[in-house]
């Protein structure tokens, strides 16, 4: 491996904490979602078609005030670009599909445990996929992360057949956020934020939109703070905390990326704590911190394999 000069070497530095403080923001912003999706009037499934339907106008203009990009990344001129950022896109309405059909066949608890599975996947893909390798140090971090989420929602779980069908769904929502943050992850070494997020979110919306109107879900809120609380999901959790973690996965690997929102939950857990009043005990708590240790230890790891010579 080629050794990188000074310059270069203090200049990746930069860019990778400014990634990991934009992931760790978008972590926080998507932390709001299910306040946000408890708090909709709307059914679960028209909610995740707002979620993502009022943020592309903003995501738009943001895309068009960027202008003609003057060096990479570029804008997609072919049908393949456009498809796989279709596909991206379809990842991710699979996920919120999976999601809101998960907490209606098991319980909020368990939803929440087996989508948290998603680090899991997306490591899984990019050493199956890609050829990444991994240290030891990485993957204890990975199973902190993961035990951690565990006791975040372990005093509620509930395993058997009765809720087998939702955490089999559950296990699809990580399945399929894990494909789209690897998606995410390929597609920014060639087009910027805006450009993935609005041509992704046109796939996501027109993919959730007739999933929500067979179910005969209605889709307008009746009150102007029912508006309020989508455009603040759709604003806040989407074009902002997704966008955060758009830009982040240009300079972090996905496998880490993916333990690193691990916190999501966390912060998730809070603010319901703070916000609808319910409770938050020593285990959530543990679990926080063993979330917050297994961070810690994957970033050590992906730093270390990043420095070490490729065979």
């Amino acid at each position: 491996m080629t050794a990188l000069s000074p310059i270069d070497a203090a200049a990746r530095d930069r860019a990778g904490r400014l990634a990991l403080g934009a992931l760790l923001a978008g972590a926080v912003a998507i932390g709001f979602s299910p306040i946000f999706v408890r708090l909709s009037e709307i059914e679960p499934t028209a909610t995740a078609f707002w979620r993502v339907a009022l943020a592309l106008p903003l995501l738009a203009v943001w895309m068009r005030a960027a202008g003609p990009p003057a060096r990479a990344p570029r804008r997609p001129s072919s049908v393949r670009d456009f498809a796989r950022l279709a596909i991206c896109g379809l990842f991710f309405a699979g996920d919120l599909i999976c999601w809101h059909w998960a907490i209606r066949y098991t319980s909020v608890a368990n939803a929440t445990l087996f989508a948290n599975f998603a680090p899991i996947f997306v490591t899984l893909g990019a050493w199956a996929l890609f050829g990444e390798r991994f240290t030891r140090l990485f993957l204890a971090g990975l199973a902190c992360g993961v035990a951690g989420a565990a006791l975040l929602v372990g005093d509620s779980l509930s395993i058997g057949m009765t809720t087998a069908a939702g955490d089999l769904l559950g296990i699809a929502t990580a399945v399929f956020y894990g494909a789209y943050i690897l998606a995410v992850g390929r597609l920014r070494a060639e087009f910027s934020v805006a450009t993935v997020m609005t041509w992704s979110g046109l796939a996501t919306a027109a993919a959730i939109l007739p999933v929500a109107l067979l179910l005969g879900e209605p889709m307008l809120a009746g009150t102007a703070t029912g508006w309020a609380i989508l455009i603040g999901l759709a604003w806040i959790s989407h074009a902002g905390g997704q966008s955060l973690i758009a830009f982040a996965l240009a300079h972090l690997p996905a496998a880490f990326s993916s333990v690193s929102l691990l916190l999501q939950p966390m912060i998730a857990a809070a603010l319901a704590w703070v916000l609808l009043a319910e409770p938050l005990g020593p285990v959530q708590a543990a679990g926080g911190s063993v979330i917050l240790a297994g961070i810690v230890l994957a970033r050590i790891g992906s730093r270390a394999a990043r420095g070490a010579p490729k065979a």
